[in-house]
């Protein structure tokens, strides 16, 4: 009983930064659960005399005022609950990065997904440099941050998960890593944040250079589809809808990431068109029909139209508006979201509650305003639904939000002060907030539109960030002539820029009018940027293949492979191109749960001694090595003959690296018009495995014949 009353104090006491005033009851308990939900994670991990298993496997002790952490759900956490712990637990948050630190000296990288002293790398980007710069930048700052600024550094140069290709050509391909969309743009995200801390400690080096890369997003944008795409090298990964859930993005679609350079929303805007291009992209964004095409993904929920709130990468959209020339919109979807994702009910949340993040895009938008950059101090403002709250800082100050005529129907601002001075812009500063005073709201039932944005951040691409090319079309297979386009993103019009293009990095040639190509051939491109002060700059050197397909051989699959996995479709088997270790980069075809039969024809009848597969294992995917594999061969095309078959070894539970196989049967010369193939699925998942019981793959990237 005393344990359980003690405990009832301290959770009063954490529940108390915040008191709201509202005669909706129902409103009242979303809001404190969602407060309660906000600061269950990250656990406290140090013992009661400072001792704590470190990320080295050792123990460590700590002094008295240190305390040690875990569970850092960042990828969620990043975008919305840490920066309302800058606001309502700062000294928390500095422990929080202090175990940063120690995790870095004894795992020599920062947490991506830290759970119980084991980094699980369960999800993308390197987002604890946004919660080191987002608090550095609010004057938290009772840690080393030259230590931590080193650590960035160190974090986002490491060579895993498609960091190497990001820092060399400017982007991330989808052959080279699987969800190289979202990783690239999180990762320009990161570099902004990194940038951000080096210029307020000074460090002109570490600045520019990530400022640079900052701007990496313009990479992957499509102008003539207005979305997010992935790339082969060069070339558009396709084909291209933007409502499929597939390995080019995290958890989510183009639809839902395409809005996501948040750093650099005037750059972003520009590349739409501008700011009505910008508000019409969102209200389709949130009109469209919400249905998903491509592979399930539980995650993506809570949809209005495409715009998933059940899911972290949505997350900052609605507020995307105050950046238009109709910031009322973002009034309007706040206070739906509000409504409509959040309950007091056993399904009150609308997606996973990642640690509280889902409850703190509650606590935030709740009280009129959201962080859609966490690494600036600017925060979005919305639309508040109560009438008056108060906090008391941790630095002795006290913030005090009111909003007059505040209703269910009054969803819409009329204007905005801060201690009785109007806001100029829908944004307000957090070291505003920090010096204490009233943030205060008068609401209406009409829209308005007198309160407008400026740029978030001023246009200034550095001179030498220059964008890479990019080959129009998609399309890499062709039978006779294909016709290649080649374009760019134009970041400055006051520059002059030139494609160049060569088929041997070697001979370049000025780019004037579209390429045929009658050959299988490797296309090199770069851009050249020659600015108004009449400096030259080249973007990296990017490729793609384009493989001219033998129109005398024909493929008849039998088994439908899987539409996630479909590689480039109908004769993906036979196109010459093959995968790689990791089975999501798009050049492999699926198989679930059963044997994959095709037929290879050929025109005419030819000599071949060698007839085989290729194929990929990752057990822990449940993607296994086929049982075996059974070929027949016609010298007619009519009549057919069997080979010997392909005996495989059965699983065993030390096969846990990813690997590609050749299984390859071997013969005298024979004339061959026509083979049969016929791979056997391994049948069930093995009782060792964690799957047992269950279907599993086969994936297949070509049939081979010599």
């Amino acid at each position: 009983d005393n344990v359980r009353a003690q405990t009832v104090r301290n959770w009063n006491k954490e529940l108390s930064k915040v008191i709201i005033s509202t005669e909706n009851q129902e409103q009242k308990t979303i809001f404190y659960s969602a407060l309660y939900h906000s600061f269950v994670a990250p656990n406290l991990f140090s013992d009661s005399d400072g001792r704590f298993r470190g990320r080295d496997n050792q123990i460590h002790v700590l002094d008295s005022d240190q305390q040690q952490y875990t569970v850092f759900s960042l990828w969620d956490t990043y975008r919305g609950l840490n920066p309302l712990f800058t606001i309502i637990q700062q000294e928390k948050t500095n422990q929080f990065i202090t175990t940063f630190l120690r995790q870095y000296k004894e795992g020599k990288d920062l947490p991506v997904w830290e759970l119980a002293a084991n980094e699980t790398e369960c999800m993308i980007g390197y987002h604890s440099v946004s919660v080191i710069a987002d608090a550095y930048l609010k004057g938290i700052r009772n840690f080393d941050e030259k230590e931590a600024l080193a650590a960035m550094v160190a974090t986002s140069n490491f060579d895993e998960y498609g960091k190497k290709y990001f820092r060399e050509n400017g982007f991330i391909s989808a052959h080279e890593e699987p969800e190289s969309v979202s990783k690239t743009l999180e990762y320009a995200y990161d570099d902004f944040c990194i940038a951000e801390m080096a210029k307020v400690l000074g460090n002109d080096s570490v600045y520019k250079a990530y400022t640079n890369s900052s701007y990496n997003f313009v990479n992957l944008f499509d102008p003539s589809t207005k979305f997010m795409r992935a790339k082969r090298g060069a070339q558009w990964y396709g084909p291209f809808v933007p409502t499929e859930v597939n390995f080019n993005y995290t958890e989510a679609n183009s639809w839902q990431y395409s809005l996501y350079a948040p750093q650099h929303i005037d750059v972003l805007s520009n590349l739409l068109g501008g700011r009505d291009s910008l508000e019409t992209w969102l209200d389709r964004l949130f009109s469209s029909d919400s249905k998903l095409s491509g592979r399930s993904q539980s995650d993506i929920t809570g949809l209005i139209g495409q715009y998933a709130h059940g899911n972290e990468p949505s997350h900052h959209l609605a507020y995307l508006y105050n950046f238009t020339n109709a910031p009322f919109k973002t009034q309007f979807y706040v206070d739906r979201i509000l409504k409509e994702m959040y309950d007091n009910a056993a399904d009150g949340l609308s997606g996973n509650e990642d640690c509280g993040q889902m409850s703190a895009w509650y606590v935030l938008s709740s009280m009129g305003f959201y962080p859609t950059a966490p690494g600036s101090t600017l925060y979005q403002i919305g639309r508040p639904i109560f009438s008056d709250v108060s906090m008391n800082l941790e630095n002795g100050k006290s913030l005090h939000i009111v909003s007059k005529n505040n209703s269910s129907t009054n969803k819409y601002v009329q204007s905005v002060s801060w201690n009785g001075k109007p806001l100029e812009k829908m944004e307000i500063d957090h070291l505003q907030l920090m010096e204490g005073g009233t943030l205060l709201f008068e609401m209406g039932n009409e829209a308005t539109k007198q309160l407008e944005n400026t740029n978030f951040y001023p246009e200034i691409i550095p001179d030498d960030f220059v964008p890479s090319p990019f080959v129009t079309n998609d399309v890499r297979i062709f039978d006779d002539i294909i016709k290649v386009g080649i374009d760019y993103n134009k970041i400055n019009s006051s520059d002059f820029y030139t494609v160049y293009y060569c088929f041997d990095s070697i001979n370049w040639m000025v780019y004037e009018r579209p390429i045929l190509i009658m050959k299988s051939a490797k296309l090199f491109t770069k851009l050249q940027r020659i600015t108004k002060s009449n400096k030259e700059y080249f973007s990296p050197v990017v490729s793609c293949d384009f493989i001219k397909r033998d129109p005398s051989i024909h493929l008849e699959l039998q088994t439908k492979y899987a539409n996630q996995y479909a590689a480039s479709g109908p004769n993906s088997l036979i196109d010459g191109i093959r995968g790689g270790k990791e089975f999501r980069t798009g050049d492999w075809q699926g198989f679930y749960g059963e044997d994959v039969k095709a037929t290879i024809k050929f025109d005419q009848a030819r000599t071949l001694s060698e007839i085989g597969i290729s194929c990929i294992r990752d057990q822990k995917s449940w993607i296994f090595l086929p049982a075996g594999v059974e070929i027949e061969i016609s010298t007619d095309g009519v009549l057919f003959e069997s080979m010997p078959s392909i005996v495989i070894e059965k699983p065993t539970p030390s096969d846990v690296n990813p690997m590609t196989f050749q299984f390859i049967q071997k013969f005298e010369p024979k004339s061959v018009k026509a083979i049969r193939y016929k791979i056997k699925n391994a049948g069930v998942c093995p009782d060792w495995h964690l799957g047992k019981g269950n279907n599993t793959w086969l994936f297949v990237d070509e049939l081979l014949f010599k």
